[in-house]
């Protein structure tokens, strides 16, 4: 039997070096997903993101981990924590694009809901124009069309909106995330020099 096929030999173990690299891969393979997923993304903001962001959240926090504080390499600890910390900010982002368009407790704008509303009734209004000849012939798909143009045009009016402040509550994620995995590296690094006294 070959050696390096036994469990505990050197040739099939995974080193510390193979997992960082693989960590490295899932964060940057996540945050590609979630650049494609902005990219692609027209419109209004739909619950199919939500799904986008929250499974790449749990890739994330499945496959990979926020880096280990190593005395001496602050440089690299702030970089990889930095990178960490945005890509889970662009997931979070993700997944709560769509409730913000919908949610005024959530994202209230106000002002920006009301302009909204009021490009939603000039839609239906341009629509009544259009098929103005459809009034006499088929009234239920007169009504149809204009609250379809209608809510069309709220959603994108309202999802414009939340496109553009979407990075902050990205950014809001990031600095939350990144706090947080320092205080836990920084509890870790308290609980170790206290066990070696």
């Amino acid at each position: 039997m070959d050696d390096r096929s036994r469990p505990g030999s050197q040739g099939s173990m995974t080193t510390g070096t193979d997992r960082g690299i693989g960590s490295q891969a899932g964060v940057l393979g996540t945050a590609l997903a979630g650049v494609l997923a902005f990219a692609l993304s027209s419109g209004s903001w739909q619950w199919f993101s939500t799904y986008i962001g929250v499974t790449l959240l749990a890739v994330i926090i499945s496959f990979t981990h926020p880096p280990a504080h190593t005395p001496g390499a602050r440089s690299g600890y702030v970089r990889k924590l930095t990178a960490y910390s945005l890509v889970v900010g662009l997931c979070v982002a993700l997944a709560v694009a769509p409730a913000m368009q919908r949610w005024a407790w959530l994202f209230p704008m106000p002002d920006t809901r009301t302009k909204c509303a009021h490009l939603g009734s000039y839609a239906a209004l341009q629509a009544q124009a259009v098929l103005s000849d459809l009034v006499g012939q088929d009234s239920a798909a007169l009504t149809y069309a204009q609250s379809d143009q209608s809510l069309h045009a709220v959603n994108n009016c309202l999802a414009s909106t939340t496109t553009l402040w979407l990075p902050v509550y990205a950014l809001a994620a990031a600095l939350l995330t990144a706090l947080g995995a320092w205080l836990v590296s920084r509890a870790g690094e308290n609980r170790t020099t206290t066990g070696e006294r």
